[in-house]
């Protein structure tokens, strides 16, 4: 399944959220209901993968060495806060408190679909990435990217 678009969802007092019903059935066919949630390297905000999405990213970080400072980073923040989750019979996830703290996540959440992951993010942190985002496409002002170049949409 490919996740895409973005859902406001609500926060629960113990940290818990709904996975909307148009992923759940995927979710839980197709992986068992099984995801894992890590913090987003370069965001405020959290991804969510389906459990054998995980596993490849896994296996690509198993694979950098050790002997390289910023692969070794990577690996700490990736796998270190790596938790995995089992949706309940609501199809909630109860989020633990460091990953909630990392985000900076209040009672108003966007889950946002990535086509092999999710993006979790405050509501007003998503809506001032969001304006952040339109700007800098507005003004030009970004770095090229040659892989970018051959894209028409």
């Amino acid at each position: 399944m490919n996740f895409r678009g973005a859902t406001s969802l609500s926060l629960d007092e113990k940290g818990r959220f709904a996975v909307p019903t148009k992923y759940r059935h995927s979710l839980l066919s197709e992986h068992e209901g099984t995801v894992i949630c890590t913090v987003a390297l370069n965001e405020p905000c959290l991804w969510l993968y389906p459990l054998s999405e995980w596993q490849l990213i896994e296996a690509k970080l198993a694979k950098l060495s050790s002997m390289n400072p910023r692969a070794r980073r990577m690996q700490r923040l990736l796998l270190g806060h790596a938790t995995e989750y089992q949706l309940d019979k609501n199809g909630r996830i109860l989020l633990a408190p460091s990953l909630r703290a990392h985000a900076g996540l209040g009672k108003k959440l966007m889950l946002v679909g990535l086509l092999n992951k999710f993006e979790i993010w405050d509501e007003d942190r998503w809506a001032a990435q969001m304006e952040q985002d339109v700007e800098i496409e507005r003004s030009g002002d970004f770095e090229f990217d040659p892989d970018l170049d051959s894209i028409s949409l």
